[in-house]
C-alpha cells in the first residue's frame, strides 16, 4: 500500500502518542475553575482541534461565550497550556503508541517521506521527549499555521515544504477534523480508529503497529 506514495504525514494525538487525556485534564481544570463540569464527551469536540477554538468550544459548553475579552481568553489559553505541558514533561519514549517507531523507520528505510501534521503547539517537544524527532523530514504544527483542521493547510504545508504533490501523499489521522483536512487537501487517509465512528478514511486500524498496513 505504501508504495503507491512518497510520503506519509501523521497525526501526533492519539497517532504517535495519547497526550489527548492530558488536554482533557488541563481543559477540565479549567473549566471547573470557572465553575462548570467539562467532561469526556464534551472534550470529543476538540479532536483535532487549535488550542483557541478548543477554548470557545469549553466556554460555549459553559455558556460564557461572551463573557470574556481577548486579552482574558489569551490568559486562560496560556494557563491551560501551563497545565497541560506538566502533563507531558513526565512522557517518555514509554509512551509511544504500538508500531509507531518502526513504521517510521521503515518508512525512512524505504525513502518515503516522514512528516508531522499537527495542531499542537508542542509538537517539537513531545518528538524530542519521545526522542523521535529525527525520524521525521518535516514538521508541520499549530506554531506554522493559521487556520485549524479540518482546513487542509497543515497538510498542504507539509506537502509543499518537500515539493510533494497532494496525491502522493498518504495521511494518518485519528480525529473526523484531521480526516476531512487530509480529504481536502487532496490526500487519501488512514484512520486510527472504527468506521463507525470515522468517515472517509480508505483504511481502519487499531494502531500503527495493524498488519493492514503494507509497505
Amino acid at each position: 500500500m505504501m508504495s503507491n506514495y512518497k510520503m506519509a504525514i501523521f497525526d501526533l494525538d492519539g497517532v504517535i502518542v495519547d497526550t489527548a487525556k492530558y488536554h482533557y485534564f488541563a481543559w477540565k481544570e479549567l473549566a471547573n475553575e470557572l465553575g462548570f463540569d467539562f467532561t469526556y464527551v464534551h472534550n470529543e469536540r476538540l479532536k483535532g482541534v487549535s488550542r483557541d477554538c478548543s477554548l470557545e468550544i469549553l466556554l460555549e459548553v459553559g455558556e460564557m461565550s461572551d463573557k470574556f475579552t481577548l486579552e482574558e481568553k489569551q490568559v486562560m489559553a496560556d494557563e491551560k497550556n501551563r497545565r497541560y505541558l506538566s502533563y507531558i514533561n513526565q512522557i517518555n519514549q514509554d509512551t509511544i503508541l504500538p508500531g509507531v517507531k518502526e513504521l517510521l523507520t521503515t518508512l525512512k528505510k524505504r525513502g518515503i517521506k516522514v512528516g508531522l501534521g499537527s495542531a499542537s503547539k508542542n509538537a517539537l517537544k513531545i518528538l524530542n521527549r519521545l526522542d523521535i524527532t529525527t525520524l521525521f523530514d518535516v514538521i508541520i504544527d499549530g506554531n506554522a499555521t493559521q487556520r485549524a483542521k479540518p482546513d487542509p493547510e497543515v497538510f498542504l504545508l507539509g506537502a509543499t515544504a518537500l515539493e510533494m504533490s497532494p496525491n502522493d501523499c498518504l495521511v494518518f489521522e485519528d480525529a473526523q477534523a484531521g480526516i476531512d483536512a487530509a480529504l481536502a487537501a487532496g490526500m487519501d487517509v488512514i484512520a486510527v480508529g472504527h468506521s463507525e465512528d470515522l468517515t472517509g478514511a480508505m483504511l481502519y486500524v487499531e494502531n500503527l503497529a495493524d498488519k493492514a498496513i503494507i509497505i
